[in-house]
């Protein structure tokens, strides 16, 4: 596959990932490698563990299953792509409500994305912890 045919493929995997709201893991499953490697900015902390290092599809589930979990999409929307070779960039806006707190996370993303024989494997997330931290805390009053 070439990298028009990446960019294509993760078009519609965010597009679907956007209208179902993060319910639809399979489009992204299908386009991860088996042996995938994902980074999270938060990195596992308190609160939101689920975004530990991800080494397999497994992983991966476990992922999926504690943002669901924890978070309900509002938006998710891709505004750019960038290519170079087999690493495509993603720059999104994001918005998300915390299912415990009902508190909104709003963030630029950006999503560090490299192919290999078709499939992803790797993957780095970036986005404002400090905001996902904020909206994981009750409100006052």
């Amino acid at each position: 596959m070439g990298t028009s045919d990446n960019v294509a493929r993760l078009k519609d995997v965010y597009a679907r990932w956007n209208e179902s709201k993060g319910a639809d893991e399979k489009a992204w499953l299908d386009l991860m490698a088996d042996n995938i490697r994902i980074l999270s900015l938060a990195a596992g902390a308190p609160g939101v563990e689920f975004t530990k290092e991800v080494h397999s599809k497994d992983d991966l589930r476990r992922y999926f299953q504690g943002l669901r979990d924890d978070w309900q999409m509002i938006h998710y929307t891709p505004d750019h792509f960038i290519v170079d070779g087999e690493r495509v960039s993603v720059l999104s806006t994001m918005n998300w409500r915390h299912r415990k707190t009902g508190r909104e996370m709003k963030s630029p993303k950006a999503d560090f994305i490299r192919f290999q024989d078709g499939k992803i494997v790797e993957f780095y997330e970036f986005y404002d912890t400090a905001a996902l931290q904020a909206a994981m805390q009750p409100k006052n009053g």
